[in-house]
């Protein structure tokens, strides 16, 4: 495991990557609150910032795209669309995903090694810390000792890059905290962390709230906030429980949390988000 000093070393670069952190510390614990552009309708469409207007969110977590359409993301008069829309709107870009690699995988496909390279380059140029890399379906690593050992290869690789840029590579999956850590210890990078969705972790049969506290705050880069099929608050998840543990451990992470998923069968778009926003403000925002 990650021995004492580089865990303060850790620390002191997570306090200057996330600001918001300093002023957790100092008792004023604030979340901004996004959704995924795929949860909004929207993967990888500059129509997600006029939806999450509506909804009031502060931002949106953007998708790179998919391979059929070579990840548009990575062109540069695509961000700077984005950028232009995001002014107009109000609306942040809080943090990218490759939704991508749950149908190409990371662990296998060699195309994937330019993608997670060149998203650091979109993170960059948005301004953004954090590069949510998915790791479900295909690119799922329960049970492959030798997907794994690729995928902690890849990651050392990319890892200098990230560093250099201050970009922040997050494995969202289905494994367990010991197995995350386990992988963010043997890559030896600082900016690769957990990406953590406790609906996920749920539904991989763990304890939600005991594997949070294993990964601790500072391996813990951003936050999806997740019921499958029901409204936030109206699912299976302990919110309020969810809700201390986070307090406790001070975490802010990059100072977002993501709303996805969370939406009755045939709900509105916009009023479901509505109802999700107006429950997680109150719950994680308060002092």
């Amino acid at each position: 495991m990650l021995n004492r000093r580089t865990l303060l070393q850790q620390a002191a670069l997570l306090t200057a990557l996330y600001p918001l952190r300093a002023v957790a510390a100092a008792g004023n614990k604030r979340f901004h609150i996004g959704a995924c552009d795929w949860s909004l309708g929207k993967r990888a469409d500059i129509g997600a910032f006029e939806i999450a207007k509506q909804i009031g969110l502060d931002g949106i977590m953007v998708d790179l795209g998919s391979a059929e359409n070579n990840l548009p993301l990575r062109n540069a008069n695509v961000q700077q669309a984005y950028l232009e829309a995001s002014k107009k709107t109000g609306i942040k870009i809080s943090s990218i995903a490759i939704g991508e690699l749950n149908n190409v995988p990371y662990k296998s496909d060699e195309r994937t090694i330019e993608w997670v390279l060149d998203s650091i380059d979109v993170a960059r140029n948005f301004g953004v810390t954090v590069v949510l890399l998915a790791f479900f379906n295909k690119n799922d690593l329960r049970n492959d000792v030798q997907g794994k050992q690729v995928v902690i290869e890849r990651l050392k690789d990319a890892a200098p890059k990230a560093e250099k840029n201050g970009i922040i590579l997050g494995i969202e999956s289905y494994l367990n905290a010991a197995e995350h850590l386990e992988i963010i210890d043997k890559v030896g990078s600082p900016n690769v962390k957990a990406y953590v969705d406790f609906r996920n972790t749920a539904d991989a049969g763990y304890d939600v709230i005991k594997e949070v506290k294993q990964l601790g705050s500072n391996m813990i880069c951003e936050l999806h906030m997740k019921e499958n099929g029901f409204l936030l608050g109206e699912g299976t998840l302990n919110w309020q429980q969810i809700h201390d543990t986070l307090y406790e451990m001070n975490y802010t992470g990059d100072g977002w949390m993501q709303i996805e998923g969370a939406m009755p069968k045939d709900a509105s778009v916009v009023d479901a988000y509505k109802h999700n926003l107006q429950f997680l403000q109150p719950l994680f925002n308060k002092a």
